[in-house]
């Protein structure tokens, strides 16, 4: 029930949103090609549908991103592992990773675009760039703040590195991973707009430029709006996997809703005096 209240007040939030937004352009006669209203960015989200010209780019988007989530998430987990288990690979690695992330992205998207040419290839490889630097910083923070009072005791144990990792690291480092993962999802996507701002043949990225040269305000708000919403699903479906995946975490699990007869301590019981 409180989650239904929760869902309803998210709803009417956006859609007084909306109805401001309308009122606000109509009454200070705001051109539509500066801020359009609602209702204009409405009927051009429901053209590009129903030519299924959204359709059509959305998924090509949607691939790209997902790919380079999987690639960057892997890579950055694997060599966070790496750095994170080993003293020389993060003395001799970790700085050219730190180097490698400080250059930003928009200028190497040219690159890789020159390199791997204006197919998926090289919005993969962007949107893989984006999102691998958060989970290989969460991995390694994850893995290393693992209690050494308990590694300790393992290894008093006999027990291997490979127990250790599997046993207590890797289960004390999953909130970091994904939290890690959460960010490099939506990343990933940014990746893939940018990478399709420089060049593409397909997607919404590529779109937007195209309504950008034709001065079709209201079809960018549309994507920027599908964008929004897209972001929203994809977060939503890594917490999905969080709690499936976390399940043993007392965070993760939802709040259990009791009465106040229920939530209040009981009385104790009145103590008998004992006979004389």
């Amino acid at each position: 029930m409180k989650r239904a209240q929760n869902i309803g007040i998210t709803v009417a939030i956006f859609v007084v949103t909306l109805a401001a937004w309308e009122l606000i352009v109509r009454a200070l006669a705001i051109p539509i090609f500066i801020v359009p209203p609602p209702s204009s960015v409405a009927l051009a989200l429901w053209r590009g549908f129903s030519s299924g010209v959204y359709v059509q780019h959305l998924s090509y988007t949607l691939v790209e991103t997902l790919l380079g989530f999987v690639v960057g998430s892997l890579l950055g987990f694997v060599l966070g592992t790496a750095v994170a288990m080993n003293r020389w690979v993060e003395f001799f690695l970790y700085p050219y990773i730190v180097m490698f992330q400080s250059l930003p992205k928009v200028a190497l998207a040219p690159l890789i675009v020159v390199w791997f040419g204006l197919g998926l290839t090289s919005k993969v490889i962007n949107a893989g760039l984006v999102a691998f630097f958060p989970l290989l910083v969460n991995t390694m923070v994850g893995l290393k703040s693992a209690d050494e009072d308990r590694v300790s005791l393992m290894r008093s144990l006999a027990a291997s590195d490979a127990q250790i990792f599997w046993m207590l690291r890797l289960p004390n480092a999953l909130p970091f991973v994904m939290a890690g993962l959460d960010v490099a999802m939506i990343f990933a996507l940014i990746g893939a707009i940018v990478a399709e701002f420089v060049g593409a043949q397909r997607g919404l990225g590529m779109l937007i430029q195209s309504m950008n040269f034709n001065m079709d305000v209201s079809g960018q708000f549309s994507i920027l709006l599908l964008l929004s919403f897209v972001g929203l699903l994809l977060n939503r479906g890594i917490m999905l996997i969080r709690r499936r995946v976390m399940f043993w975490d007392p965070s993760e699990k939802p709040a259990l809703e009791t009465s106040p007869e229920e939530a209040a301590p009981a009385a104790l019981p009145h103590a008998v005096p004992p006979h004389p």
